[in-house]
């Protein structure tokens, strides 16, 4: 090797320590490691806690009736006592009904809720025929007569022995399922009168 070829190599060498170095400081720059204590802040903690009232992006839930089933209570809660309850379940859908929409909870329905609701919505899924606790039937006077809130609840909280599908189920498909339930309580409980007349000649 010659003296000009040495004094590259050198010069290569050099370099490349020169940058290793200055990659060396950006890895080892001064930082907290998660849940590490610290000597700055007054609580002594490095990890530091969100303001009160951070919403992260795209997670704003301001519509009570919308993500909750329920909204502010006007009304008193007794009569004699004319305390107020804080919330009220809602009795009407938050957007309108279509048959997509129907068409979407009776597929989510059929997947989540008739392994122990039965596809009739009477109880009887095929978990139950095999030993799991029967749930009531959705045609029962007191459910066909429950709020709508009332089953947005129990399917974001869960009710008894049936666990939350909070994760499972957004908020958006909770309500076509329920607007699915209030198709199956119809469907169990019609009426010959609740037809049009021109419908009605049809089944006689």
């Amino acid at each position: 090797m010659d003296k000009k070829q040495l004094a590259l190599s050198i010069l290569g060498l050099a370099g490349t320590l020169a940058m290793s170095g200055c990659r060396q400081d950006m890895q080892d720059q001064p930082r907290y490691k998660a849940y590490r204590g610290s000597e700055i802040f007054p609580d002594s903690l490095s990890s530091r806690t969100l303001e009160a009232g951070t919403v992260a992006r795209g997670y704003l839930r301001d519509d009570d009736a919308y993500y909750l089933g329920k909204v502010a209570n006007t009304k008193p809660a007794a009569a004699d006592t004319g305390a107020k309850s804080a919330m009220a379940m809602v009795n009407e859908f938050p957007f309108p009904i279509t048959r997509e929409i129907m068409d979407k909870g009776q597929e989510r329905f059929n997947i989540f809720c008739s392994p122990c609701h039965g596809v009739l919505g009477d109880g009887r899924g095929f978990i139950v025929l095999r030993g799991f606790r029967q749930p009531p039937t959705y045609h029962q006077d007191r459910l066909r007569n429950e709020t709508l809130g009332h089953f947005y609840d129990v399917i974001t909280n869960g009710f008894g022995v049936m666990p939350d599908y909070a994760m499972q189920v957004p908020p958006h498909e909770r309500w076509a399922i329920i607007s699915y339930i209030r198709a199956l309580q119809y469907s169990q409980n019609a009426k010959l009168a609740d037809l049009p007349p021109d419908q009605q000649k049809n089944l006689k």
